[in-house]
């Protein structure tokens, strides 16, 4: 009996088990839940149910389950060349801009983007080739009213509060154009972002266009008015560098020739404190000499004094010491030789 008890348990707590599983799997099948990224809508079976943050079962052939994207989704948008936009000065722009475009959060908006767009929303490519032409329609009717100095100037997003002066009036426009067009899809547009704005080049202007001729012949003007200022600048520039060249060297020289002025007169003052040493010497040589010459004049005269006596005194003994010899020594004959004659010759 015990035994026939424990069998039925058994089989009933395999039952049990197979029908919680067949249960989960269904629950896990049937009920579905959304997440911050992906909410849905269940349509049919006790009417429109929008599930943000929460769950709800579908149940096949009775709900419909339509997933809505709530992430924010990036949309580019490339104006240039033959399809850039025109201003309102006639000119032509190539603009690169960037959309962030998401769901907006509530119940409505969701129901909204699940009745409009469907499944759309997850897939980017096919969302952005919806929405593109909203997009450059809002760029174009922003950008015909407004130069391209204006567009490039007021691009940005920066608001200047004290002075009360927005910048940023084109992307402001921008924005609020196109997310007219994006509430009826239950979608807000984040941001706008201008990447780049440039003029278009000139050979995608066609001068058979109204539009484009009149663009491209103030564009032209302004152009040549432009490289004539600008010619005008250079050559004035050209000019001053000469000028100012020639001055720089006219000054140059002028400072050489002082230089050179100022070493000759240098040289002069040596040369002439040269010569006037030299004089102070000669003329100390001169002194020195004349007073030698003095002095020696001086001591002559006493010197020929005392030979003059000396000479007087033999003079005066001569005679008789010359008798003396005479007469001791025998007179030679007349006829003397010619050698004898030459020694009395220097004796006389």
């Amino acid at each position: 009996m015990s035994g026939v008890l424990i069998g039925q348990l058994i089989l009933w707590l395999i039952i049990a088990i197979i029908v919680i599983a067949i249960v989960v799997y269904l629950v896990n099948w049937l009920y579905h839940r959304s997440s911050k990224e992906v909410s849905f809508v269940r349509t049919g079976l006790f009417g429109e149910r929008v599930v943000i943050n929460g769950g709800a079962f579908v149940l096949p052939f009775i709900h419909d389950y339509t997933p809505v994207n709530m992430n924010v989704l990036q949309m580019g948008v490339i104006r240039e060349k033959a399809d850039a936009l025109i201003t309102k000065d006639r000119m032509r722009i190539d603009i690169e801009a960037e959309f962030y475009v998401r769901v907006k959060p509530t119940n409505e908006a969701v129901s909204i983007a699940a009745a409009t767009l469907g499944r759309r929303t997850m897939e980017q490519e096919r969302l952005h080739a919806l929405l593109s032409g909203k997009f450059v329609s809002a760029l174009r009717s922003i950008a015909s009213e407004m130069t391209m100095e204006e567009m490039h100037e007021q691009r940005g997003e920066y608001v200047q509060r004290e002075m009360h002066e927005q910048r940023g009036e084109y992307v402001q426009r921008v924005k609020q154009a196109a997310a007219e067009g994006l509430a009826q899809n239950g979608l807000e547009l984040e941001s706008v972002a201008i990447t780049d704005l440039d003029q278009t080049d000139l050979e995608y202007f066609n001068p058979s266009n109204r539009f484009d001729a009149q663009g491209l012949t103030q564009l032209i003007q302004e152009i040549e008015s432009r490289r004539k200022l600008r010619n005008d600048i250079e050559q004035e520039s050209m000019i001053l560098i000469r000028a100012r060249n020639l001055e720089a060297e006219r000054q140059a020289l002028d400072i050489e020739r002082e230089s050179e002025t100022a070493r000759l007169n240098q040289q002069r003052d040596v040369e002439v404190r040269r010569a006037v040493q030299r004089a102070e010497l000669a003329r100390e040589r001169a002194i020195r000499d004349t007073e030698a010459s003095t002095s020696s004049a001086k001591a002559r005269p006493r010197a020929s004094i005392s030979s003059a006596t000396w000479r007087c005194a033999a003079r005066c003994s001569a005679p008789s010491s010359r008798a003396s010899v005479r007469s001791a020594t025998p007179r030679p004959s007349r006829r003397s030789s010619p050698r004898a004659r030459k020694s009395r010759s220097r004796a006389s």
